[in-house]
C-alpha cells in the first residue's frame, strides 16, 4: 500500500529518442557541408605567418568588432606576437624560400610600425593597412 509513494519514479519521456535521432542528423549535415567545401590544403609557412600576423593587428587596435564597437588595444599581446614572429625568422634563418622570407620581414616591419605608433599615441589606435 505504501510502496507507491516511497521511491523516486522514473518516467520516460518517448521525445528523447526523436531529439537524438534530429541531433545525430544535425551532426551528419554539418559533417556533410564540411567535407563538400573541400579538403583544407596542405600547411604552409605563410599562412602561419598571416594568422600571427593578423593576431598582433588586432591586439595593436583599429578593428570593429561584430558588435560595431572598436576591438580594444592590448599592446602587451601584440608585442608578444610580434616577439614570435620575430622567432620564427630566427629559428628558421636560412632555410625560407626567397617569398617566404620577403613576407616574413614585410609583415614584421608592419608590424613594428603599426606597434610603435599605437605606443605613442594610445588614444588613436593606428588605422588598418596604413
Amino acid at each position: 500500500m505504501g510502496d507507491e509513494n516511497s521511491g523516486p519514479k522514473i518516467q520516460v519521456d518517448s521525445d528523447w529518442k526523436d531529439e537524438a535521432r534530429r541531433e545525430k542528423q544535425q551532426l551528419a549535415d554539418q559533417e556533410a557541408q564540411a567535407s563538400a567545401a573541400g579538403p583544407l590544403p596542405d600547411p604552409n609557412f605563410l599562412e602561419i605567418v598571416n594568422m600571427l600576423a593578423m593576431q598582433a593587428a588586432v591586439s595593436i587596435g583599429g578593428y570593429q568588432l561584430q558588435t560595431g564597437e572598436m576591438a580594444p588595444p592590448d599592446l602587451p599581446m601584440a608585442k608578444h606576437l610580434i616577439d614570435m614572429l620575430d622567432m620564427l625568422g630566427t629559428k628558421t634563418k636560412g632555410n625560407l624560400a626567397d617569398e617566404e622570407k620577403k613576407a616574413l620581414d614585410s609583415v614584421l616591419y608592419e608590424m613594428r610600425m603599426r606597434y610603435v605608433q599605437a605606443s605613442q599615441n594610445p588614444a588613436q589606435p593606428p588605422t588598418p593597412g596604413t
